[in-house]
């Protein structure tokens, strides 16, 4: 069902601090909090005991003790007390999570620990750019699978009708998309040429009268995405042209991590090439954004449930290569991790 040796959002890092926290991810419970000197920590949020959730004890000093019989554990998951033990039984241990704070978030990885190389964190090009503005979103939960998010984040065409007030407008009903498969994930884009500037993107622009527009929505396995909106002037875009000097360019980086089979929690933040350090912009941008992505959510969360209900076979368009050709390689990681312990043998 999931792809676990890979980097996920566990938490935005100031949801985690001197709490423990639970979270719930890829079907797991994971315990999250930060030692003293701040640092993150991921563990088991289950003592190997009576599997009471550990976030349900308390800290003392960085090791975490078991509300149940005070068993305690240290920040690599090994149980440092056993009160009433003439010996610490050597299976007395938790599984700890490699865990790296970056870019305002909390990236776990699942899989083989072994395995975890931070630099496979997914990049974001312009997050110290001084020239380039920021503005970060809630967290939010989506009660359906993952799959069906990304489905939809490699689906250009959806806004016209689900986004017609912020993101899409006529123009998107019937161009048609690109899909280029690439080693890392799944990209759909468009050009679309003297068109209107949708509602949400028009009252930053530069330039007055229509524009040539592209959607880039990328998609990289298991769940992350970038989807890049571009505006220019009508008769200066196209594919290979350079940017014109009044460029509108919105970068908004979407990660799903998956919270079981039919949860996910969704995280988001975008970044533009103008009004750096405008924190009404950024609070315009991220208001709108919200209010766009619970459209999303509506949606999701009805299609979750008619895909569970469905009495007839539900059919794909052309407009579904994309998510379609996204679906198969994941299946083909998953397949594989599955295989990985008998190659092991």
């Amino acid at each position: 069902m999931f792809v676990k040796n890979a980097w996920y959002v566990a938490a935005l890092a100031p949801e985690v601090g001197r709490s423990l926290t639970q979270v719930r991810i890829l079907g797991e419970n994971v315990l999250l909090y930060r030692r003293e000197d701040g640092v993150a920590i991921a563990l088991e949020d289950a003592c190997p005991h009576r599997k009471l959730p550990l976030s349900m004890g308390r800290l003392i000093g960085d090791e975490v003790e078991c509300g149940y019989h005070g068993l305690r554990f240290d920040c690599a998951g090994v149980c440092t007390r056993v009160p009433g033990a003439e010996r610490i039984p050597h299976v007395a241990q938790v599984r700890s999570y490699p865990l790296v704070e970056r870019y305002g978030m909390l990236w776990i990885w699942p899989g083989d620990a072994a395995l975890a190389d931070p630099d496979k964190i997914f990049h974001i090009d312009q997050w110290d750019n001084p020239d380039w503005g920021s503005s970060r979103g809630n967290a939010m939960v989506v009660d359906c699978n993952y799959l069906y998010i990304t489905d939809n984040l490699l689906d250009p065409s959806h806004v016209a009708w689900v986004h017609p007030s912020s993101f899409g407008n006529a123009a998107c009903e019937d161009v048609p998309v690109n899909t280029l498969e690439k080693d890392d994930g799944v990209v759909v884009s468009r050009w679309m040429y003297d068109v209107d500037v949708a509602p949400f993107y028009a009252p930053f622009v530069k330039f007055s009268g229509n524009a040539d527009r592209e959607q880039h929505y990328e998609v990289r396995y298991p769940c992350h995405a970038i989807i890049r909106a571009i505006f220019v002037p009508t008769g200066t875009g196209g594919p290979g042209k350079p940017l014109h000097e009044d460029v509108f360019l919105m970068d908004s980086y979407n990660f799903m991590t998956p919270i079981d089979e039919k949860r996910t929690r969704y995280f988001w933040f975008q970044m533009r090439n103008f009004a750096p350090g405008d924190e009404a912009v950024s609070e315009q941008f991220g208001r709108a954004v919200q209010a766009a992505f619970e459209e999303d959510r509506i949606v999701l969360n009805a299609v979750q449930i008619g895909m569970d209900t469905m009495t007839s076979p539900n059919l794909n368009l052309k407009i579904d290569k994309g998510p379609i050709k996204f679906r198969q390689h994941v299946a083909r990681l998953v397949e594989a991790e599955r295989r990985m312990p008998q190659a092991a043998e």
